[in-house]
């Protein structure tokens, strides 16, 4: 069963692979600053002794002898909407702080973390357990760029989870040539039939897969039915091409794979309409397949047959007038 909040299934607004970095830390003489937002689960390994001490996966500064507090300053891969923090523990038992709270700041441009200005208190003064994840549910409000974590007053933490909504600056984005399903431009994962090994989320995310993990696997299925994501686009618009990347997946790839347009949120039979016929697909491959029906569409359903999955889902078009004005209303009703 799990219990973990709904929003931890949005992106995580930090991660490194979205982008992000540490810029700056108070202290880092135990574990370095950068662990903070790997990809990966916490790891640990007992024993395991540096020149510093026990080497641990996360961020570990010195113990204080006097007044004052650490804290670490980062950038967001992907600037959105915050909707919660985790501040995770995990193997920090002893040594982890008492007390946390985060800052989020938005600023123009690439300024250093000295140049940073505007803090506001996105996670207030809160008491935290070692060795947990620690869930801080935010009430989502403007669009933030960095932010910035407090131990009070040190100690350490094995990773920060920033989980939100992108929203990219439409000043910094072609609105005519475009990938529509793009984390990074909004786009969005709506519904799947499964995510028993990743989540369909990693199909959006930008750059290439590493490895398998990297992108949206099932289970196999057993039945005569067929895997399935649904997606609604960064905005309204007319999808010219698209590209179905089945890279590191070697015996457990699709067959075969369709994309079916909506301009509802209604997820009717009726409603969909074909974009890409169920179409032959082989493993470890970039496919790229222009799309015939260009039409405008606002939600996209990927099928694939029978299961299996997808490394990266890209559909590269432009946005349409109702879709400029949604992609550039959402930035301005955010800052």
């Amino acid at each position: 069963m799990n219990d973990r909040p709904e929003w931890t299934n949005l992106p995580d607004l930090a991660a490194r692979r979205f982008g992000g970095t540490v810029m700056r830390a108070t202290d880092e003489l135990f574990a370095e600053k950068e662990n903070l937002i790997n990809d990966w689960v916490p790891r640990h390994q007992p024993e395991t002794f540096g020149p510093k001490g026990q080497v641990y996966d996360g961020w570990e500064t010195r113990r204080r002898r006097e007044p004052g507090v650490d804290h670490a300053v980062v950038r967001l891969g992907l600037p959105g909407v915050v909707s919660g923090v985790v501040v995770d523990t995990a193997f920090f038992k002893g040594n982890y702080p008492p007390f946390v709270s985060v800052e989020a700041c938005a600023v123009d441009g690439y300024p250093s973390a000295d140049e940073l200005s505007g803090w506001e208190t996105v996670v207030p003064k809160s008491p935290v357990s070692g060795h947990t994840e620690n869930f801080f549910p935010v009430e989502p409000g403007r669009r933030y760029t960095h932010v910035r974590l407090t131990m009070h007053p040190d100690g350490g933490v094995a990773r920060l989870r920033v989980h939100g909504r992108p929203i990219a600056d439409p000043g910094l984005v072609d609105l005519g040539a475009l990938d529509l399903a793009a984390l990074e431009n909004g786009g969005e994962i709506t519904g799947c039939s499964n995510m028993f090994y990743s989540s369909p989320s990693n199909m959006l995310a930008p750059g290439l897969a590493a490895h398998q993990a990297e992108g949206w696997e099932t289970a196999r299925r057993r039945d005569d039915g067929n895997d399935w994501a649904t997606l609604r686009l960064a905005g309204a618009g007319v999808i010219r091409l698209a590209e179905l990347d089945t890279s590191n997946l070697k015996g457990n790839a699709p067959g075969w794979a369709s994309l079916s347009g909506s301009v509802s949120d209604v997820d009717e039979p009726d409603a969909w309409f074909e974009l890409l016929p169920r179409t032959r697909l082989q493993p470890d491959t970039r496919h790229r397949f222009v799309v015939p029906e260009q039409r405008e569409v606002t939600h996209v359903r990927l099928d694939i047959y029978p299961d299996g999955g997808l490394a990266r889902l890209r559909l590269h078009g432009g946005l349409t007038e109702r879709g400029r004005k949604e992609f550039t209303d959402r930035f301005d009703s955010s800052r």
